[in-house]
This record gives C-alpha cells, sequence and structure tokens, in this order.
C-alpha cells in the first residue's frame, strides 16, 4: 500500500505516555529535520533527544503522535505551556511591547516541534496533528518558531492564523528564526 493511503491514526499523550514513545517521537524528528534547511546530524538529534525526558516532565506538557495502521510513527507534534521565567521572548533580535511578551505559565502554550515524515505528506496530517494538539488547551495563544527556509511550513502556520512577531536567534545559535502567534481557537 502506497503512504498517500495508509489509513493513519493520531493519539494523544500525556508526559509519561510520551516519554514512553519517545523512540518513536525521535524517529520522525530524525527524518523530518534531516532534511534542508535543518540539516540536522545523528549528534543533533541524539543531543534533542537527550533533552526529551526532561520536556516530558514539564507541567502541562502534550504530544500527538501519527501513526500507520501497522505501527511505523510518521508525524508528531508536542509541547507545553510556557512559563513566566522563558528565554523565549528575550532571544528576539527586537523587543517586542511587555504586554506582548508577558507570560505567567498558563497564558501561552510552546509548541515545541510539528513533523511529518516525507512519505506522508500533503495529507493534511501536519494540520492534523496542531489541531488535536492544540484541541483541549486553556491557554490564550500558542507561540512557535520555524526556519524562515522552511516555507511550506511557515506557509502552513499563516494559513493556520499565526502571524510572526518577530525574529530570534534561538539559544544564541547563528540561523534566525521567524516567531509567530496565534490565538488558541485559530481567528485572526
Amino acid at each position: 500500500m502506497a503512504p498517500q493511503d495508509e489509513p493513519l491514526t493520531v493519539t494523544s499523550l500525556d508526559g509519561p505516555g510520551a516519554a514512553a514513545a519517545a523512540a518513536d517521537f525521535r524517529r520522525v524528528y530524525a527524518d523530518a529535520f534531516a532534511e534542508p534547511p535543518h540539516c540536522e546530524t545523528a549528534e543533533d538529534v541524539a543531543a534533542a533527544f537527550a533533552r526529551f525526558p526532561d520536556l516530558t516532565r514539564r507541567p502541562g506538557f502534550r504530544a500527538t503522535l501519527a501513526r500507520t495502521a501497522s505501527g511505523e510513527p510518521v508525524g508528531m507534534a508536542y509541547g507545553h505551556p510556557v512559563p513566566p521565567d522563558t528565554p523565549w521572548w528575550d532571544e528576539l533580535t527586537e523587543p517586542v511591547p511587555a504586554a506582548l511578551r508577558h507570560e505567567d505559565g498558563r497564558r501561552t502554550f510552546g509548541l515545541m516541534e510539528l513533523a511529518v515524515r516525507a512519505p506522508w505528506r500533503g495529507r493534511g496530517l501536519a494540520h492534523r496533528l496542531h489541531d488535536t494538539l492544540l484541541t483541549p488547551l486553556t491557554a490564550e495563544r500558542v507561540l512557535l518558531n520555524v526556519h524562515p527556509k522552511s516555507e511550506a511550513a511557515r506557509a502552513a502556520y499563516h494559513a493556520w492564523g499565526y502571524t510572526r512577531v518577530g525574529q530570534a536567534r534561538l539559544g544564541g545559535g547563528p540561523d534566525l528564526y521567524d516567531m509567530m502567534v496565534r490565538p488558541v481557537g485559530g481567528a485572526r
């Protein structure tokens, strides 16, 4: 059966559930982010997933995982509420108003990762993962960073109601990322 014909399931997971499925999240991440513009190496993936157990223990962490009928992981999304002491707003290259950057640990959900492996793209799976992840949230808004050369991702986020609020250097790295935000309900 061709990937585009396979039935897929999307499962919502809490922190412990995501931690138990870490190998599946890692497989999707490694495949999706090996491609340009990210070009993540095996070492990059290992470093990202060395931090994954800590992420899954954060208050309010949640994830979605898409699998084929045979259980093969093909897509994922995860995040957690943004804490009051987040460095995200400090990584912007230009300051934003205090009212925009204010965090209280409940106001904003940080979408850390959203990815679909190449053979399963173009079926609306990313949108399904995204919406399933966000549906039960009580946060006011969602915040994410996207590489500006990830044209398909940027276009999707824009179509889903996100607006760019600035550019950030994540963790002091060399690349600039677009920081985007949208209301949880999605209306612009």
